[in-house]
């Protein structure tokens, strides 16, 4: 899947395709408003967070560093039956912005079709699972204070400025979970500045940073945090712990009195590692997200129209001679060979209107795209899902 918005941030560090994910600290400017515009504004924001229940901690708000206590923008809505549900209180929330606050939506990919198309496309470019925060700032507030993230991020200025210092690493690589607490911040300056209206920046995982907008008078900043989890030799190594069960060596008890099953042990956690390499982990990786939240496909509804592959990683398509398999979010589909031209435009990851393909590939293309949405791998084009691709994916090519 080609996004504009993937392709611009790889313009602007100066990358060619996701090698350049936490290798280094980068930034660079994407030269198109449009673009920026499109991606998420301030009013948006506002709008998602006004008309969805939401809590703490996915919604937050900070004033001087620290958290504001949800009950001071939280309101219970009653229903007439006495039904409460927590809503933010728009009022009470626009003084606390008119003051200066900081305003944080964790995962507005859950809320946002704009959003959420954007992660799936930095997922199929990085094959890694990303998720998006977005950051609303006004007057002269700051935010986090000075420290590091367990993943790598790309973060896009959508409007107006922020100012960040960005610091070195005190502990190379650090994870959430490590031997090592890591919480003295470097003194290593990497790069201190403004993020202007379309700035770009990478900053790989255990980089110490913060940002805020003191010292810019009014206004406002707003600024999405695209997090990128990369997989370690740790993971792979958590891996492997679930495998091993498969072999009855593994799950007898370990007896301090005898030491010759323990160098057998050894001996057969060394075949593991053999056995099932890091690649085979990743492959796994991939195959073992889950399917995607999606509108269900139901006749009552209207006709199957228009379809778009939502997988979190590209599927997967292997030819075996007369037969095609198809394999994502741990679903192996078969077809028929001549399905192939189908497969390959249903599941691009562009939304592909079925009369166009049926009249390019063949009539095989309306009964292929009914499988792979009853199956889920493709969902509905609905009129809601296309407002996150809109000027930002093009149809496939036909």
């Amino acid at each position: 899947m080609e996004h504009r918005l993937t392709s611009a941030i790889e313009t602007a560090l100066g990358w060619n395709g996701a090698g350049g994910l936490g290798k280094g600290f980068a930034r660079g400017s994407i030269d198109d408003p449009d673009l920026i515009s499109r991606v998420l504004t301030p009013n948006r924001l506002l709008d998602i967070v006004m008309r969805r229940s939401m809590n703490r901690p996915q919604f937050r708000v900070f004033q001087e560093s620290s958290e504001v206590h949800p009950a001071i923008y939280f309101t219970d809505s009653v229903s007439p039956r006495g039904q409460s549900i927590p809503m933010v209180n728009m009022h009470s929330l626009g003084r606390l912005l008119g003051e200066g606050a900081t305003v944080i939506l964790d995962q507005a990919n859950v809320f946002d079709p704009t959003m959420e198309v954007a992660c799936r496309a930095l997922q199929w470019w990085s094959r890694e699972r990303v998720q998006v925060n977005a950051y609303l700032t006004t007057n002269k507030a700051s935010g986090f204070p000075l420290h590091w993230d367990d993943h790598d991020v790309v973060i896009v200025q959508l409007a107006g400025e922020k100012s960040w210092e960005v610091r070195g690493t005190s502990r190379a690589v650090p994870l959430y979970r490590d031997a090592d607490p890591n919480d003295t911040p470097s003194e290593e300056a990497v790069w201190s500045g403004t993020m202007k209206t379309g700035d770009v920046m990478h900053i790989p995982r255990g980089h110490w940073h913060q940002a805020t907008r003191d010292g810019h008078g009014s206004g406002r900043s707003l600024h999405v945090t695209f997090g990128i989890t990369k997989r370690t030799g740790a993971s792979w190594l958590a891996w492997l712990g679930d495998w091993c069960r498969e072999k009855e060596i593994f799950r007898h008890d370990l007896d301090r009195r005898d030491e010759a099953p323990l160098h057998a042990l050894a001996e057969a956690a060394a075949q593991l590692v053999t056995d099932r390499p890091p690649t085979d982990f990743l492959a796994a990786y991939e195959q073992a997200m889950p399917l995607p939240r999606q509108v269900p496909f139901l006749d009552v509804f209207g006709t199957l129209d228009a379809v778009v592959c939502t997988t979190h990683f590209a599927p997967r398509i292997e030819e075996h001679g007369e037969t095609v398999d198809v394999l994502a979010s741990g679903k192996k589909l078969t077809f028929m060979a001549k399905a192939l031209p189908s497969l390959r435009l249903l599941l691009s990851g562009r939304p592909v209107p079925l009369a166009q393909a049926v009249s390019v590939v063949g009539a095989e293309a309306a009964a292929v795209a009914e499988i792979l949405v009853k199956e889920e791998l493709c969902a509905v084009f609905t009129p809601e899902l296309s407002s996150g691709y809109t000027g930002l994916v093009t149809n496939a090519a036909f």
